[in-house]
């Protein structure tokens, strides 16, 4: 009898069949030894739309909602009706005793296998592939130690739960938002959070007001000390002036402190992120399609991280690891691998931080396309700097006094350069010039070779960049984050990048700027949306606390009805009790009222392709690309749909008779039909009619 391996993708389905011995051709699959291997692309079923449940619901009116199943329906994409149709013959084939669930370990991968399970109809018991490396050893090891795909029930239930409570909110508020407001505006659990982050920050950059402020700088001995900021100019003067006089300024105090900077933790997801932006620009996306691609070549482990640090029993292999990463880029390993620093079992949850794998002595690297090489030198680093000495540093703080002002400077001696050192080797950087200070004792005067103002003014918040973006994400927003804190963000390691492309997809953001790195700036459109929102579905922290219960529902600490019950409250509240803002119309980008409906009254708002009826319920259009006028020769311009709507009627002259080629003038007649579609009638000015 055979085991069924399903997974992910069909590069995947190859590297394991290859370790199965599976390598017989069929259609779909590989069949080989006990096993057969077939694939998912992507999500081959998905929640089905709303009017699968009921016709009405393929219109948007807003007395329609909540639209809330209680029996949830789904089907297949069309796309990938052929292969779920080999997934499905197969599952059923009389000699497949069991399947081996081998999709991504994550949420989503086990996603995306329960739902073919189970539009399949599929009864027969299953195991789960759980690995964080497809590496062939990984593999090997996988196989040996599959685990019962119950374990995995309260994953797919969190799994569920977050893919529920999307279309929920999605659904319901973005048909709520665009009936209410008569343009399209959509809304997403994570995605609207997001946005209004970044709305919120050029909100405070737009209202900001810099302040100058001065400092007083001394030269002396060939170092620069400098006072504290004053207000105002006048005051400032009266320093230099006074430090002028006194011609020397007295050492105060000299301290001199030893410190020690720890190398940084390994990559997760994020991290990895958000350094690849600020060292090459590249998007979270971009960062992660070369990540997987690494993943898929067996070049690095699995990318979808929540975890910088390593498990215990991986400790044995880092340093092994470690000088095969340092030899395959060229560089000297580390005289000794501190392994303490990176192993700790009980902040890893279901993946250990990135990792180059041994699989990379043989690769060649020189083939890689350049963002993977690229991404690939920041994981080997990050794993040769993560188990390296500290950098190690003595900073001297001094304190200058001259006429009653106290000056300050800070100077640094490079004592052991440890972990800073290697990573210059592989990812050079642009660092500051350290600054030595020459040996100063307490109470000598040093004269004074120069006393200057300097002008500064107070700084705005930063743009966010995909970095900052991404960090705020990850802190839900929250100012003070500590790198070793517990994180209780938005969206997850697996999916920022996906809603940072959604948001700039759906025109909500544009990515700006010349330089390498683009800052993230809300579009017209986007500053609508989070002005019309309520707070509940803008709240990084309502948000970060629903991540939180999707997190405690995959570990089987919070009921996944609860969960939605909580959702569907949320939503109804939000559809019955909703307010539409005052002047929210003026705020709609695209949104030029034109005049009032001829057929129902509604609003007449410009967009794109014409002149649409507000009321989704009337089928009123004025299309741009006017079929009736181009009959006539002419082409429908804004002010004539203005008149039309207005007064019913247009003069309009110089038409041409397809027939006779001949022009004429005549009026075109406006009226409707029952269902608001527009009918257009010529009137002669000689007294004929014409349609």
């Amino acid at each position: 009898m055979l085991k069924l391996v399903v997974c992910e993708k069909p590069s995947v389905a190859q590297s394991i069949s290859k370790v199965l011995g599976a390598t017989k051709r069929g259609d779909g699959f590989l069949e080989g030894g006990d096993y057969i291997v077939s694939w998912c692309v992507g999500h081959l079923v998905e929640l089905a739309k709303p009017e699968s449940y009921e016709e009405r619901y393929a219109k948007w009116r807003k007395e329609d909602l909540p639209i809330l199943p209680h029996s949830w329906k789904y089907q297949v994409t069309a796309a990938t009706k052929k292969q779920f149709s080999v997934l499905k013959k197969l599952m059923s084939r009389s000699d497949v005793e069991s399947l081996v669930c081998a999709t991504d370990a994550g949420r989503e991968g086990e996603l995306i296998f329960r739902l073919v399970y189970h539009q399949c109809e599929c009864k027969k018991p299953f195991e789960r592939l759980w690995i964080s490396s497809m590496e062939d050893t990984a593999i090997r090891e996988g196989f040996a130690n599959l685990k019962p795909g119950t374990e995995y029930d309260a994953l797919y239930e969190a799994a569920l739960c977050r893919e529920r409570a999307d279309w929920i909110v999605g659904i319901n508020a973005t048909r709520l938002f665009s009936c209410l407001h008569g343009v399209t505006l959509n809304v997403g659990r994570v995605m609207t959070p997001t946005l209004g982050m970044v709305v919120l920050r050029e909100a405070a950059i737009s209202a900001f007001v810099p302040e100058p402020f001065y400092t007083v700088q001394l030269m002396v001995n060939n170092f620069t000390v400098s006072s504290e900021r004053f207000k105002e100019k006048m005051d400032a003067e009266l320093c230099r002036k006074a430090c002028q006089e006194a011609g020397t300024a007295t050492v105060c105090k000299v301290e001199r402190r030893e410190k020690s900077e720890k190398p940084p933790a390994l990559y997760d997801l994020t991290t990895l992120q958000r350094e690849a932006n600020r060292l090459f620009g590249f998007t979270a996306q971009q960062t992660l399609d070369y990540t997987q691609s690494l993943y898929e070549k067996k070049l690095v482990t699995y990318p979808r991280t929540d975890s910088r640090y390593l498990t215990e029993d991986m400790a044995a292999s880092l340093p092994g690891l470690a000088e095969n990463s340092a030899l395959s880029f060229g560089v000297r390993p580390p005289a000794a691998v501190h392994t303490g620093a990176v192993i700790n079992g009980k902040k890893v949850t279901d993946h250990h931080a990135l990792l180059p794998t041994a699989s990379m002595v043989k690769a060649d690297l020189a083939a890689l396309p350049a963002g993977e090489q690229s991404v690939l030198r920041m994981i080997v680093t990050r794993l040769l700097i993560a188990v390296s000495e500290p950098h190690q540093y003595a900073e001297t703080v001094v304190e200058l006094s001259c006429a009653g002002t106290v000056f300050s400077t800070k100077g640094k001696e490079i004592l052991n350069d440890g972990w800073k050192g290697v990573e210059r080797q592989l990812l050079p950087k642009e660092e500051k010039a350290v600054k030595v200070l020459p040996p100063l004792e307490e109470g000598e005067a040093l004269p004074i070779e120069k006393a200057e103002i300097k002008e500064g003014k107070t700084s705005p918040p930063k743009h966010f960049t995909e970095d900052l973006l991404l960090q705020a994400m990850e802190a839900a927003s929250a100012d003070d984050f500590p790198e070793d804190a517990e994180r209780k963000g938005i969206g997850t390691p697996a999916t920022r990048a996906a809603i940072i492309e959604k948001l700039v997809l759906k025109g909500f953001l544009e990515r700006k700027g010349s330089g390498k790195v683009k800052t993230l700036i809300p579009t017209e459109k986007g500053k609508a949306l989070i002005t019309v929102t309520p707070e509940q579905l803008q709240s990084p922290a309502m948000t970060a606390d629903w991540e939180e219960k999707l997190s405690e529902v995959e570990h089987g600490e919070y009921a996944p009805e609860t969960f939605m019950d909580e959702i569907s409250s949320m939503i109804m509240e939000l559809v019955n009790n909703y307010e539409i803002v005052k002047g929210a119309k003026v705020l709609m980008p695209g949104t030029t009222v034109i005049g009032t409906c001829p057929h129902c009254g509604a609003e007449v708002i410009e967009r794109q392709k014409g002149w649409f009826c507000s009321n989704r319920e009337c089928r009123f259009i004025l299309w741009k690309d006017n079929a009736y006028f181009k009959k006539i020769g002419k082409r429908l311009t804004a002010q004539m749909a203005e008149r039309l709507v207005r007064d019913g009627r247009i003069r309009v002259k110089d038409c041409k008779s397809q027939k006779t080629g001949k022009t004429y003038n005549a009026s075109v007649l406006l009226s409707t039909e029952t269902d608001g579609r527009p009918k257009f009638q010529l009137e002669f000015e000689s007294g004929g009619g014409g349609k």
